[in-house]
C-alpha cells in the first residue's frame, strides 16, 4: 500500500479517535500505530531495514516481526529518551510551585522587565536556552515559570504558554549544537559558526512574528489556567499570595533551572572545542570527564530534582510537610505524559517504517520549484507524515545536500541548510512527542494547542523562509 494512504489512515484514527470519539490519547496513538504497522508491507519494512544498516539476516528478521512488538520497540525507544527527564522535570516543576520559587523568578522578571515585557523575556529565555537544550527540556524547566505568572495574570496563560515556545522551538530547529541544525550544517559543508549566526538572525526574526501570534491567539482564543494532577488551583493561589520574604531567595530559586543548562551547554562547549585533541592537560581531561558525565541530560535533571526538593524542605522545614506525598503528585502526573509521549513516538516510528521519507523523496524530484521553497515543502512534509522535527531534517538534507555548492545554488549553502530549518516547524500534531508534552503539561485540549500552538509553529516556520529567501537575495555571499 502507498506509505501516503497508510499516513492518511494513521491521521484519520488519531484525529477521528481524539475528537470524534473522545477516546483517551493514549488509546487513540497506540489504535493508530498498530493500525499502521498492519497496513506496512514486508517489502517496505525490507527496504527500511537495508536503509538503516542492518545486515541481511537482519533485515529478514525485522521484517517477519510482528507489529506488536514494533510498535513496543518504538515505544520503548521513545521512553528511553525521554521517561527519565519527564519524571524529573515532573518533580522540578512541582518543588519550584511548592517552594515558592517559581513565584520568587516571576516577581523578580516583572520586577526587571515590568508584566507588559515578561513575554518577550519568555521568548528570549526560551530562544537561548533552547541554543544548548532540547526543546523538551527548555519547556520542562520554564513551564512552573509561566504557570507561576499564569496564576497573577490568567487572562496571559496561553501567551505564557506561547511565548517559551516560540523562543525554544525555532533554536531547536535553526541553531547548532541541538543535532538537527548539526547534521544539517554538516552535511551542507556550512560553518557551525555561520550556522549559529544565521540561525540567530533568522530565528529572531521568526521569534518576533511567533510572539505577534500568540498576543493575537491570546486574545482570539483565551485558555484558563486549569488545575492538573498535581497542583489545585486553589493551592496554586495560596503560594502566589506570599509575602516576598517568605519566599527562597533568587539564586536559590533560578539554580534547578540554570543549572542542567550549564552542565548540558559546558559538556557541548568542551566536546567540540577540546574533544579531538589526543593530548591534554589532566586538568582538561579531567573536566572533559566529569562534564561528560554531569552534562548528561538525564543526571543533569537529576541533580536539579534533588536541589529543588532540598529548597522544599528547606523552606517548609517549619511545617508539617510530606515529601513523599509531593513526589508521588508530581509522578502522577509525570507519567501520565510519559505514556502518551511516548505513545506518539511510536506511532512516528512506525510512520517511518512505512517508507514515507523515500516516498516523498520521490515526490520532491518529480516537482520543478525553486531550490529554497522545494527544500522547505519537503521537510514540512516529512515532518508532518512522521513527527520528528530532527528526522525531517535528516530526510530533507540527504535529498538536497548534493545541490550544496554555490555555483549550483546561486548563493551561500547557508540558506539551504536554514530553509531546512524553518521547513521542520509546520504542522505540529498528534504524531509528535512535543506537541503532547504542551498539550498536558498545559492541561490545554487537543483543539487548543492544534489552533495556537501548531498554528504559531507554521507561521514561524514560513516567516523564517521569507527571511531566508530575501537574505539569499541581498546577500548571496558567493
Amino acid at each position: 500500500m502507498d506509505p501516503l494512504l497508510i499516513l492518511a489512515f494513521g491521521m484519520l484514527v488519531v484525529v477521528g479517535g481524539i475528537l470524534l470519539l473522545r477516546l483517551h490519547a493514549f488509546l487513540a496513538l497506540i489504535a493508530a500505530a498498530l493500525v499502521v504497522g498492519a497496513l506496512t508491507s514486508t517489502s517496505a519494512l525490507e527496504s527500511y531495514g537495508e536503509s538503516k544498516g542492518m545486515s541481511e539476516s537482519e533485515v529478514a528478521s525485522f521484517a517477519s516481526t510482528p507489529t506488536i512488538s514494533r510498535l513496543g520497540t518504538k515505544f520503548g525507544e521513545t521512553c528511553g529518551k525521554i521517561g527519565i527527564l519527564i519524571a524529573m522535570a515532573a518533580i522540578i516543576g512541582k518543588s519550584l510551585l511548592e517552594s515558592g520559587a517559581a513565584d520568587r523568578i516571576v516577581r523578580s522578571i516583572v520586577g526587571l522587565f515590568g508584566e507588559r515585557r515578561a513575554p518577550v523575556a519568555f521568548t528570549a529565555s526560551g530562544f537561548f536556552l533552547g541554543i544548548p537544550v532540547f526543546f523538551d527540556t527548555v519547556f520542562y524547566l520554564l513551564f512552573p515559570i509561566a504557570k507561576a505568572m499564569g496564576l497573577r495574570r490568567p487572562n496571559n496563560y496561553l501567551l505564557y504558554i506561547l511565548t517559551i515556545s516560540a523562543g525554544a522551538t525555532m533554536a531547536h530547529s535553526l541553531v547548532p549544537p541541538t543535532p538537527g541544525p548539526l547534521l544539517v550544517a554538516s552535511e551542507t559543508g556550512v560553518g557551525i559558526g555561520s550556522m549559529m549566526v544565521g540561525g540567530i538572525l533568522v530565528g529572531s526574526v521568526a521569534c518576533a512574528a511567533g510572539l505577534l501570534f500568540a498576543c493575537l491567539a491570546n486574545r482570539w482564543w483565551p485558555v484558563p489556567i486549569r488545575e492538573t494532577a498535581d497542583a489545585s488551583l486553589e493551592e496554586l493561589r495560596s503560594l502566589a499570595a506570599k509575602e516576598t520574604r517568605f519566599l527562597p531567595p533568587l539564586w536559590l530559586s533560578v539554580l534547578p533551572i540554570a543549572l542542567p543548562v550549564i552542565l548540558i551547554a559546558g559538556s557541548a562547549v568542551l566536546e567540540s572545542v577540546f574533544g579531538g585533541q589526543e593530548s591534554m592537560g589532566a586538568a582538561l581531561s579531567l573536566a572533559l570527564s566529569m562534564f561528560d558525565l554531569l552534562g548528561n541530560k538525564n543526571i543533569a535533571l537529576m541533580i536539579s530534582a534533588g536541589i529543588a526538593l532540598g529548597t522544599v524542605v528547606w523552606m517548609k522545614r517549619s511545617e508539617t510537610y510530606s515529601m513523599v506525598d509531593s513526589v508521588q503528585s508530581a509522578l502522577a502526573s509525570g507519567g501520565v505524559i510519559i505514556l502518551i509521549t511516548a505513545a506518539g513516538g511510536a506511532f512516528g516510528g512506525l510512520l517511518q517504517q512505512t517508507g514515507i521519507g523515500p516516498r516523498i523523496e520521490g515526490m520532491a524530484s518529480a516537482y520543478q520549484m525553486a531550490v529554497l521553497p522545494l527544500a522547505f515543502a519537503v521537510t514540512t512534509l516529512v515532518r508532518i507524515a512522521q513527527g520528528s522535527a530532527t528526522v525531517a531534517m535528516i530526510t530533507a538534507v540527504g535529498i538536497f545536500a548534493g545541490l550544496a555548492t554555490p555555483e549550483q545554488l546561486g548563493f551561500h549553502p547557508v540558506y539551504l541548510a536554514l530553509a531546512i530549518g524553518c521547513g521542520s516547524k509546520p504542522y505540529p500534531w498528534m504524531n509528535d512527542s512535543g506537541f503532547w508534552v504542551v498539550c498536558k503539561m498545559s492541561a490545554m485540549t487537543e483543539a487548543e494547542v492544534l489552533r495556537s500552538y501548531s498554528v504559531m509553529l507554521a507561521l514561524m516556520g514560513i516567516v523564517g523562509l521569507g527571511v531566508v529567501m530575501i537574505f539569499s537575495k541581498l546577500m548571496p555571499m558567493i
